[in-house]
């Protein structure tokens, strides 16, 4: 009898152990002091703001001659994280940081020529939203409106581009549907008027249709067939931004839906046992590369605080890859194992081979991501 009992308080206990343990690898609340959302959060906002506009996104570069994407980038992230976290002093000086664009430093502002310069938009959209302040809003809205009105020049493809109901600065690159997605989706929630969700919602699915494989994954471009790490971060970071907001009535929603959880479904396969994913996804030669791994996990980390996707199968996936990112990060508040700007190519070894970079903002802003997804 005593035996008997002896058997049963050890099995329950080892049950107790085996919950607890589960129920620790599905948090995505709490976290060791070196993995707080918060802090990681701020020390990385504050890195930022430590230095000025500088070049392609380098902290390391020259001073910049133009304000790139992966400022934007890692700019709105910071933006995101003082809003949730109600850091009135963070947005402050991410404020201040602009003002000056207004006026003596108004040269470094991107025309709204191309994606990448016109994602740039989503900076003083997202200040009119902190502030209510309306030159915010006309400076933000005129980068989402150019996107949709032809150039003086436009050749016959930027014309059938738009007769199509798509913007003149479609390319069909995975990367342009975060910067095509990010400023027209800001302009709704700056306005509320529908049409600019609508217009990103049928590029998404437009790209969905020219580059999503079989898999969920993407090719970079239809002529670089590679499931580039951070071009797949750019779509996943994508379609999640879109989603957030995105009326569930709009026609494209379901399609575009069902694509985010494809790509989900795959990518948790190929999640490292670090927690890390790859420079090129799906292949297991490839380096650890930190930016791809941060937009996967905000993707995941985002589609389960919304349920989109199963808490049980993908929260402990998601804080998995967060507290691998942040293992990456130094003293300094820099992540590294970032890989360089990359353009097209069709050659495997030409994106095995990409540089690791310290510090570079295409790593910083998916950092900004995760830490104010985990903080809602």
């Amino acid at each position: 009898m005593n035996r008997t009992k002896i058997y049963i308080g050890i099995l329950c206990s080892l049950l107790l152990c085996w919950t607890v343990t589960n129920a620790q690898k599905s948090d995505l609340k709490h976290f060791p002091k070196e993995a707080s959302p918060r802090i990681v959060g701020e020390n990385v906002a504050n890195r930022y703001l430590s230095f000025g506009f500088r070049n392609f996104g380098d902290i390391y570069a020259a001073p910049a001659n133009e304000i790139t994407y992966p400022e934007v980038c890692t700019w709105f992230g910071a933006l995101r994280f003082a809003e949730i976290t109600k850091n009135k002093k963070l947005a402050s000086r991410l404020e201040d940081r602009f003002l000056p664009l207004l006026g003596k430093d108004k040269k470094l502002t991107p025309k709204p020529d191309h994606v990448d310069h016109t994602v740039f938009g989503s900076i003083p959209l997202e200040l009119f939203m902190h502030t209510k302040n309306k030159c915010y809003l006309h400076y933000g809205i005129y980068y989402a409106d150019e996107q949709w009105t032809l150039p003086a020049k436009a050749s016959d493809e930027q014309k059938q581009l738009i007769e199509r109901g798509l913007t003149w600065q479609t390319r069909y690159w995975i990367d342009d549907m975060f910067m095509i997605t990010q400023v027209q989706t800001q302009a709704y929630l700056a306005t509320g008027n529908p049409e600019y969700i609508n217009r990103a919602a049928r590029e998404m699915v437009i790209y969905l249709d020219k580059i999503q494989t079989k898999n969920g994954l993407f090719y970079h471009a239809e002529s670089a067939p590679f499931y580039w790490g951070r071009g797949n971060g750019w779509m996943a970071a994508g379609m999640t931004n879109l989603l957030r907001y995105l009326p569930t009535e709009n026609p494209n929603y379901d399609r575009i839906m069902q694509a985010y959880r494809l790509m989900m479904s795959t990518l948790k396969t190929y999640q490292s046992a670090s927690g890390m994913w790859r420079q090129l996804v799906d292949d297991s030669q490839a380096w650890k590369e930190t930016s791809c791994t941060g937009m996967f996990t905000y993707a995941m980390i985002t589609g389960v605080k919304k349920g989109w996707l199963n808490a049980a199968e993908y929260a402990p996936v998601a804080r998995k890859g967060w507290l691998a990112l942040v293992s990456h990060i130094d003293e300094n508040s820099d992540v590294n194992d970032v890989c360089e700007g990359t353009n097209i190519s069709n050659s495997r070894q030409f994106y095995l081979d990409r540089g690791r970079k310290l510090g570079d903002m295409h790593g910083q802003a998916p950092v900004l991501w995760c830490a104010y997804a985990l903080c809602e």
